[in-house]
Order: C-alpha cells, then structure tokens, then sequence
C-alpha cells in the first residue's frame, strides 16, 4: 500500500514537473504597429504590386491572422484601445481630433508589463497625449520614447524635431527647406538601439511606425525602386500635407522601406539570439487609405477604409512570431480585437492584468492550442469631434458571423453575413429581424458616458418589425 502510494505521488510530481516544463518562459515582446495600412497591402495578404519580403517571412515563420480588428477606423482612439484593453465604449480616449490624451488612471499594456519586469520603449507615433500632459508615454510606463507625441505633428516626414522623452530633440538638418533626416529611419534605428541595450534582460519594444499615413514621402532610394512602375494621378497642390507628383510611387517606396527595417529588426534578433525568446507581432492601427485602390487594392476583398466601420476599416493585418511556440505557416481565423492584446500579452508574461477589460486572454490560441472564446459581441463607435456639437454618430457590432453596422443615428442598421460575404455587398437586415433585435439590445448596453465624451444615445431609433423610423 506505501509503495502504491509512493509511486501514485511520484506520478503527480512529474506530471506536474511536465506541465511547469511546457509552460514557456516569458518572451520578449516586440509590438510593430503600421499607420494606415490596409488589409491587402501585404504580400502575404495578397499584394501584388508593393513588395515586403520580410513581412512575408513573418508570416511564413509564424501565424497570419486572417480576423483581426484593429480598436476603431482611425488612429487615437484604435491606440487608446490597444493600450488600456477598453473597446471604444469604456475607452477614456473616443475621438481623433485634439489630441486628447490617456488619463493617469489609466492603466496601460507597458504599465502591466513594466510591473513584471519589464524594460518598456516606445519609438515612434505615440498619439495619446502631447508634452505636459498626463498622457505621455514616460507617463504612461515607458522607460524611453522616441518620436512625434501629437498625431498632426506626425503627419511630416521630415520635421524639425522629434521628441525624445520630455525634451525636444532638434533635426537641423530639416531646418528651412532641407529635407535630410527622413523620421521613419531614425525611430526605426532608434528601436534597434534599444534592443541592443536591452539584450540581457526582458524587453517590451513598442514600435508605431508613421509609414504609410500622408503625406506621402519616401527618400529617393526607395522611390526609384518603383518609380515608372505605376500610372500617377495629376499632382495635387500641398495643403497640410506637402504636394507629391508621385504618390502611387511613394505609397508603395514607403511601404517597402518599413518592411525593410522589420526585416533589420528580426536580423537583429538573430544575430543577438534573441529571436526564440522573442514574441513579435506586426499589426495596423486601422484600414488603408483608399487612394490608387484600384492598382493596389489597399484592403484586399474589403468594403471602405480608412475612416469606415465597414471591414476595409477596421479588419487589420497580424503576423504572430515566437519560432517553436508560435505555429509557423499558419493561418487562424480567431475573430478577435486591439482591446484583447493586453490580457493575452500580460498572459504570456505572467504579468497581471487590470479588472474589468473588455479584452479576452488568448496566449492559448497565439501558441497553437485549442481555445475558442465564448461567443460574444464586439464594438466599435465614432463620437463627434466637434465636441460642442452633437452630429451623428456611428456603431459598428459583431458577434460571429453576423456583422451589424449603423452609420448615422437616423439610418437602420444593416446587416451583414460575413461568413458568406466578406465585403459586405448584401445588407441582409429584412430578412432576419430577430438578428437585428439581438443587435439592438447590445448597442442599448455596450457604452458607458464618459466624462470625457459626454455623448447622449441618439434620439432615432430604428424599428424594423414597425414603421421604420420613430422618435
């Protein structure tokens, strides 16, 4: 009985021992975010015309995610999401415009992550809080940040300054009418550096590239690479983005000169031996631009862009690579969002997570296993960025296959499959009124008002089994 005993107890130990074995260490994690590029704008994802060779080794090497949603259809507000693991309903920052930034109440992916010992960077177009406020990166549990705090300011290739931490780093060289120091570059070896200084010990690079959000400039290194290759539109004269008498030629040089430097980024992983510890994932902050659309089809099979709850603006690109953890060469359908990467990450870094999230943790699925979340909605809503008026605002929902959008608060919803129609050309309301009803009931339920954004439920109200519209 004893030695039935011993051995039973020796059994459960090495199970146990077997189990802690699989369980793999924390990575590092390095988070590359896109501005603006669309769904079809990468070879992977079926591109034709702009080349990323080394995007597609990411995604050879790990997983192409085929239903990711970025947090919202343009840039802050998709941030914010991605940062607190809020949706844009519970999200302290619901608009583009102003520059208003993160709270000190929120907590973000680099705070949880930095309070599991993390050393955390940022290099690039933060977005969510200009100097002085609360919302700065150094503020938000970045140990250094390099680039364009305010979004507007990140919108110029060649500035005369970035910001490095809480001081300005001048660029004389773009000083008067030089254009010598093109930013992409110098973020771009900015967090190359940091991996460098950072091998020995865990790291989390955040890495928000402006390439490809207007205006549309590369160096003429990366232009004459496509340059006569495509048909180009009458130039257009400079406004608030400088005048390009190339712009199919610059979209697609921009496009390859970031993928050269994610190509710098996982040689550099390499050469240090750092790539098998090392988490990367590459995404986009929203859709693409809908300009030379018919060349370059910038969202693939999509409707919209940029700007859009349609598909075209808010389903993004993600390649997932951890060699040996992650699986490589394969593609997942995971319906999932920006407000679930910080429960997931902080998962795989044993990190611990802020209540509440709208966010699910997924490291099961990212490693191969067999998770399927509960089915459950997800949301997006636009708020007016006028803030002392009050425009239509939209909502966009899905849950499963079915995909429920509503763009002004006077106008139905509509209804989409998307399982039988990704571009979303047949809006199937009509027919299934009890879909729609279902939608309704969440819509009624999935926002908070924020103090923030004080924006009331619309006054129509849309009743498909009745008369149409009612006040």
């Amino acid at each position: 009985m004893n030695r039935n005993r011993l051995l039973a107890g020796l059994a459960v130990l090495f199970a146990a021992f077997g189990q802690a074995q699989a369980k793999p260490s924390p990575p590092n994690i390095v988070l590359i975010v896109a501005d603006d590029l669309g769904y079809g704008q990468l070879g992977s994802y079926g591109q034709k015309q702009i080349r990323t060779p080394h995007l597609d080794r990411l995604a050879a090497e790990g997983t192409r995610f085929t239903q990711f949603y970025a947090g919202h259809c343009v840039c802050a507000p998709s941030r914010c999401v991605l940062m607190t693991g809020y949706h844009t309903g519970h999200c302290s920052t619901r608009v583009n415009g102003g520059g208003a930034p993160l709270l000190d109440s929120d907590i973000t992916l680099a705070e949880v992550l930095k309070g599991a010992g993390y050393a955390t960077g940022c290099f690039g177009k933060w977005g969510l809080g200009d100097h002085g406020t609360a919302g700065v990166p150094n503020r938000q549990g970045f140990d250094e940040f390099f680039g364009y705090l305010h979004q507007v300011h990140a919108h110029f290739y060649y500035p005369s300054f970035l910001w490095r931490n809480d001081r300005r780093q001048e660029l004389k060289a773009n000083w008067g009418q030089k254009r010598e120091q093109y930013s992409h570059d110098l973020i771009a070896d900015g967090a190359l550096d940091f991996i460098r200084r950072h091998r020995s010990e865990r790291f989390f690079l955040y890495v928000p590239f402006t390439i490809p959000h207007f205006e549309l400039l590369a160096p003429e290194d990366s232009m004459k690479e496509y340059r006569g290759q495509f048909p180009e539109p009458r130039a257009y004269k400079g406004d608030h983005y400088a005048s390009q008498p190339e712009p199919r030629t610059a979209l697609a040089a921009m496009i390859s000169r970031m993928d050269r430097d994610v190509g710098r980024i996982l040689d550099l992983l390499k050469k240090l031996a750092l790539d098998r510890d090392t988490l990367v994932l590459f995404t986009s902050d929203n859709g693409g631009y809908r300009l030379a659309d018919e060349l370059f089809r910038n969202n693939g099979p999509l409707r919209g862009g940029k700007g859009s709850f349609y598909e075209g603006g808010i389903r993004v690109p993600l390649l997932v690579r951890w060699p040996s953890r992650v699986p490589a060469g394969a593609t997942d359908d995971l319906a999932w969002a920006f407000w679930d990467v910080l429960p997931t990450l902080a998962e795989l870094a044993n990190a611990k997570p802020p209540a509440g999230l709208d966010g699910a943790p997924l490291a099961k699925r990212l490693l191969g296993e067999k998770q399927t979340p509960p089915e459950r909605f997800l949301y997006w809503e636009t708020q007016p960025q006028n803030q002392g008026g009050k425009p239509p605002w939209a909502v966009a929902a899905r849950r499963g296959n079915w995909k429920a959008l509503r763009q002004k608060p006077h106008l139905p919803l509509e209804l989409y499959d998307l399982g039988i129609d990704i571009g979303e050309t047949r809006n199937v309301a009509e027919a299934h009124p009890e879909v729609v009803k279902q939608f309704e009931a969440f819509l009624k339920t999935a926002r908070t008002t924020s103090r923030t954004y004080p924006v009331e439920e619309p006054l129509w109200k849309y009743e498909p089994l009745k008369t149409g519209f009612v006040r």
